[in-house]
């Protein structure tokens, strides 16, 4: 069956990680001219995405953009393979704090090691709205990482998290303390949330959540 002419959809990632099941879920937004990837997942991905694209009906060919909600190496690692694949016709966007560890030019937050370099075509900053897939607003939620940006597709009422959120069985949870540097600053990072009109959210770990959205982010927020 052919997707909607326009539309976002969790792209499910199912990674095997020295043996041990790992899901992802990236999201993918589509319109009459393009088709968008967030998040790339670890390294060495690259065939499980074309593959997941098939299987949504989106051959890897159509695929025109990548935007980055912030560097880790879960988000980024397959990035340099996927752009590499599409002979460099894929742009990417991330947050103009991002782009030196995406680029290469920084050591990651985290590793403090030097991600494989990539070129960002369009840096992006809170509050911008991408004319792309009938709008999709930046929200700036640093805390997680220095970089961190969550996503609100306006027609959808779809809020993308990124890791400044996490889900667990459609509940939306706070983010991951251990992995979350400045945790006070996440939390008021969600608080910049509070306010959209989101009728549903897709965290990368953990997946979709539909109920009680509003509720959540504010509970969260509060800490």
């Amino acid at each position: 069956m052919m997707p909607a002419q326009a539309g976002i959809q969790p792209l499910v990632l199912n990674l095997d990680v020295n043996g041990n099941p790992f899901i992802l879920n990236a999201t993918l937004l589509w319109d009459e001219n393009d088709v968008i990837l967030v998040d790339t997942g670890i390294p060495g991905q690259l065939e499980l995405i074309r593959q997941t694209l098939e299987e949504a009906s989106f051959p890897f060919e159509k695929l025109t953009k990548i935007i980055i909600t912030h560097h880790d190496m879960d988000h980024i690692g397959s990035l340099p393979e996927l752009v590499k694949a599409s002979e460099g016709k894929i742009q990417v966007y991330a947050h103009e704090l991002g782009k030196p560890f995406i680029t290469g030019e920084e050591p990651t937050q985290k590793r403090k090691t030097l991600a494989p370099p990539t070129n960002v075509d369009v840096t992006l900053k809170d509050g911008d709205v991408l004319p792309l897939c009938g709008g999709i607003q930046v929200i700036f939620t640093p805390g997680h990482t220095v970089d961190h940006i969550c996503l609100y597709h306006i027609p959808s009422k779809t809020l993308i998290t990124g890791d400044a959120l996490t889900a667990e069985n459609g509940v939306l949870m706070p983010p991951n303390p251990p992995y979350t540097p400045n945790y006070p600053q996440a939390l008021e990072s969600v608080g910049k949330l509070v306010d959209l009109d989101i009728e549903t959210a897709i965290a990368f770990h953990g997946g979709v959540c539909a109920d009680n959205i509003r509720e959540r982010l504010i509970e969260i927020a509060k800490g």
